[in-house]
């Protein structure tokens, strides 16, 4: 293999990694999995998230799960991402929108915006180095109808480590009643 040939590879590689990594953190969080969305970061890490939180990944966490038994669901989504690899260090931003349904008075919103994200790899693992979240809009909406997806006889999906997406390998999981 010539050299522009194996730069070109490790290229796609390293930025397969930092999807990876990133797709761990969004399952992570709708997942409720604190130690999938650690894995996400490096020791010392930053997350500037909101005008909330500012701080370690642990001080999210303090701030994020405590607000979770008020919400029946949240989904996030990645969208556009341009990913600059700079040697050990890559620059990302990560266009974002999430719905969260509240689990009293059917609300819901969408909100939306970017990850700006420091990446470095450390002993050959990419991981988030600093995150600064930048929300760009907010819908609020009726989330009246949002169950009408559990019918009976679906399968019944958690937001925790029971979910069937855990299972290795999957299984036919239990139907919602």
């Amino acid at each position: 293999m010539d050299q522009e040939t194996e730069r070109a590879l490790r290229a796609l590689l390293d930025k397969e990694a930092i999807r990876d990594c990133f797709l761990r953190y969004m399952r992570g969080i709708d997942r409720l999995d604190a130690e999938l969305i650690r894995s996400a970061f490096h020791e010392g890490a930053i997350d500037n998230h909101t005008s909330e939180i500012r701080g370690s990944i642990d001080d999210l966490l303090a701030w994020w799960l405590p607000q979770q038994p008020g919400r029946e669901a949240t989904q996030h989504f990645v969208t556009n991402q341009t990913i600059d690899l700079d040697g050990d260090v890559a620059h990302v931003e990560s266009y974002f929108f999430v719905f969260i349904k509240q689990k009293a008075h059917n609300e819901g919103a969408l909100v939306g915006g970017r990850y700006a994200d420091r990446f470095e790899r450390r002993n050959g693992a990419w991981k988030i180095a600093l995150r600064v979240v930048l929300p760009e809009w907010q819908a609020d909406v009726d989330a009246s109808n949002t169950g009408a997806v559990s019918r009976a006889g679906a399968a019944a999906g958690s937001r925790d480590r029971s979910d069937p997406t855990y299972q290795r390998p999957l299984r036919d999981p239990p139907r919602a009643g």
